[in-house]
C-alpha cells in the first residue's frame, strides 16, 4: 500500500513538473466587445474569444523555458465596430502587458497601445495557425506581431536590448504582410502603425529609448523595495535619455507608445519625490511629452 501511494505521488510530481516546464510565455486574458454590432449571432464572438485565447496562450513564441509563474501577464481587448459580412469584421485592438517588480506585489505596465487599423476574417471552425515565414491571415499576423512586441519589451526590461530578436520577428511579420490589402502594415499608410513600431524600436535613432526602458525597470523600479530614493533617482536619470530621442525625432510615435504605458506610473512615483526631483522631472516631461502636461502638473501640485 505504501509503495503504491509512493508511485502515485511520484506520478503526480512528474505531471506537475511537466506542466511547469511546458508552460507557454504568455498569460493572456482576451476580451471581445461586440456591443456595437446589432442583430448578429453572438455565438461567433464567444468562439472568437476562445480561439484567440488559445492562440495567444498555446503558441510557443520563444526558445526559452518559462515556469508557470514566469509567464508574461497581458491583455487583449478587441472592440468590434462593424461586421462587414458573415466572417469579416472591423474594429480596434488594445494590447496591454505588465511585468512584476522585484520583491513587491506591484506590476509595472510595459505596453498599452490601441491599434485602430484592425480588419480581419474569422471562421468559427477554422483553427488559427502561426507561421514565422508566411502571411496566413490578418488576424493571426496582428496577434503574432503584438505577441512578439510583448515578449520583446519584457526582455528589454530585464536586460539591455534583450528583446532584439523578438523585435526582428515582429519586423519579419510586417514584411510578410506587405502584400495584403488590410491596412496597418505599410510605411506610407501612416506614421503610427505596426510598420513604424517595429522599425522605430530597431532603429539607432531610438537606442536611448530602449536604454531608458531597461534602466527604468531593472535598475530603477526593481531596487525600490530596497531603496526608494535610489530607485527614483535612477528612474529620473533614465527618463533623461529620452530627451536625446525627442531632440532627434520630436513628437514621434514611439515616445507616445512609451508614455501611454508610463505616464500615470511616473506621476505616482514622483508625487512623493524630493522638490528638486519634482522640478527636474516636470520640466523634462513637459518638453518631451506635452500631450500629458496637465497630468504632470500633479507632480508639483499634488494629486
Amino acid at each position: 500500500m505504501k509503495t503504491q501511494l509512493t508511485k502515485i505521488l511520484f506520478t503526480l510530481i512528474l505531471i506537475l513538473l511537466k506542466f511547469t516546464v511546458t508552460a507557454q510565455e504568455l498569460n493572456c486574458n482576451v476580451q471581445i466587445n461586440s456591443s456595437q454590432v446589432q442583430g448578429s449571432d453572438k455565438s461567433v464572438f464567444d468562439a472568437m474569444q476562445k480561439s484567440i485565447f488559445e492562440y495567444m496562450n498555446s503558441t510557443i513564441w520563444t526558445n526559452n523555458v518559462y515556469k508557470n509563474t514566469e509567464r508574461i501577464e497581458c491583455t487583449i481587448m478587441i472592440n468590434i465596430t462593424e461586421q462587414v459580412s458573415t466572417n469579416e469584421f472591423k474594429g480596434t485592438i488594445q494590447v496591454q502587458s505588465r511585468r512584476p517588480i522585484f520583491n513587491t506585489s506591484y506590476f509595472s505596465t510595459t505596453f498599452n497601445h490601441i491599434d485602430k487599423e484592425f480588419e480581419f476574417k474569422f471562421n468559427e471552425f477554422d483553427p488559427l495557425e502561426y507561421s514565422e515565414t508566411t502571411f496566413i491571415s490578418n488576424l493571426t499576423s496582428v496577434l503574432s506581431f503584438y505577441a512578439n512586441i510583448i515578449v520583446a519589451l519584457d526582455y528589454d526590461s530585464f536586460s539591455l536590448k534583450g528583446g532584439t530578436r523578438y523585435l526582428q520577428k515582429a519586423q519579419a511579420i510586417v514584411s510578410n504582410a506587405q502584400g495584403t490589402a488590410q491596412s496597418g502594415w505599410k510605411a506610407f499608410e501612416s506614421q503610427s502603425n505596426r510598420y513604424w513600431m517595429a522599425e522605430n524600436l530597431l532603429h539607432n535613432d531610438y537606442a536611448e529609448l530602449r536604454e531608458c526602458f531597461y534602466e527604468y525597470h531593472r535598475l530603477g523600479f526593481d531596487v525600490m523595495a530596497k531603496n526608494v530614493v535610489v530607485g527614483r533617482a535612477t528612474v529620473l536619470k533614465s527618463l533623461g535619455k529620452l530627451e536625446k530621442v525627442f531632440d532627434r525625432k520630436p513628437a514621434n510615435f514611439q515616445m507616445q507608445v512609451f508614455f501611454n504605458a508610463k505616464s500615470n506610473e511616473i506621476v505616482d512615483l514622483f508625487v512623493d519625490g524630493l522638490a528638486k526631483e519634482k522640478a527636474e522631472v516636470t520640466n523634462l516631461l513637459n518638453k518631451i511629452d506635452p500631450t500629458n502636461i496637465s497630468k504632470y502638473d500633479k507632480i508639483t501640485k499634488g494629486k
